[in-house]
């Protein structure tokens, strides 16, 4: 979290405010019969939460076919690896935007923690079982160089690299228009050193990553929310740490459900809630950025990506 906006004085919830394991667990267990198949536990950074293995082991235990996965920052992912996978989690997605170690520390404002860390975490998920995939946000001239490397340092590990659009979530990453590189932009730029690019057909029409394939066997996703958007396809949900669905990434409330569970709600009864609030939705920011009248949009960290 942007310590400039989340500094010493920051009003943090207090645990009693946030969702348990137990709870979190009966939502996954409400939703199954809505067709749920996938979980990503985000954030934030999930692996600062106390015991998150428990979590992964509980959700594995409701249902073993379901894909369980992590996003992370990376820091602490050799540290848990093999007790992750273990637990029964699938894949993990690693956050990394630069590999140059002065830009890496500016953009993750750390001092802590170097792209080497994060890339020997890597390694240590994949020696553990885990599959791995990495998401790197571009922004204009802040890390347009980091796009070459870290598609070599990718390469080199054998995970695949999605590259984002840098998105207007929330209201503190200060951003425009005038940031963003597209996914077109980015792809010109690896053609100039893998070679032409070729659209690889999507197995899922709800995936949001289109992927490209380089002649030597190279693959690179990219997630175009601002310059191809895909709203229409979207179905994901997010559950925040404090018990709010939220229908959209770009939302500016979500839905309380943590009422409904510590008033003992059966899982029927929060199963319709959900469907109800789902298929009311009418989430489409992408494709209306231009015209959207949301100001006050809920924060990345808040609830994850």
């Amino acid at each position: 979290m942007p310590r400039e906006h989340f500094g010493p004085d920051h009003p943090f919830l207090e645990r009693s405010a946030l969702l348990s394991y137990e709870e979190i667990t009966n939502v996954v267990k409400a939703m199954l019969p809505l067709g749920l198949r996938k979980i990503r536990i985000t954030g934030g950074e999930p692996l600062l939460r106390r015991d998150l293995t428990r979590l992964v082991s509980m959700i594995r235990s409701i249902d073993p076919a379901l894909d369980l996965a992590l996003t992370t920052n990376g820091a602490l992912l050799g540290e848990h690896a093999q007790q992750l996978k273990e637990a029964g989690l699938n894949r993990v997605t690693v956050s990394l935007d630069a590999i140059d170690s002065a830009l890496f520390a500016r953009m993750a404002d750390t001092k802590h923690t170097t792209p080497e860390d994060v890339l020997e975490g890597i390694q240590v998920a994949r020696q553990a079982g885990l599959s791995v995939k990495v998401n790197a946000v571009i922004q204009k001239s802040v890390n347009e160089r980091e796009i070459e490397p870290l598609a070599e340092a990718c390469y080199h590990l054998g995970v695949p690299l999605r590259f984002i659009e840098f998105m207007d979530v929330g209201n503190t990453n200060s951003w425009n228009l005038e940031d963003v590189v597209t996914g077109a932009e980015i792809r010109s730029v690896l053609e100039q050193r893998f070679g032409k690019l070729q659209p690889i057909e999507s197995q899922f029409k709800s995936d949001v990553a289109r992927v490209y394939e380089a002649p030597a066997g190279h693959r690179f996703g990219f997630i175009e929310s601002v310059s191809n958007p895909f709203c229409g396809d979207c179905t994901r949900a997010r559950l925040s740490a404090n018990g709010s669905l939220y229908t959209c990434l770009f939302a500016s409330t979500g839905h309380d459900l943590k009422s409904m569970l510590r008033m003992d709600a059966t899982n029927d009864e929060v199963r319709q809630a959900v469907r109800s609030i789902w298929t009311k939705r009418n989430d489409r920011y992408s494709q209306d950025r231009a015209t959207s009248e949301i100001h006050d949009k809920v924060e990345m960290s808040f609830i994850g990506g």
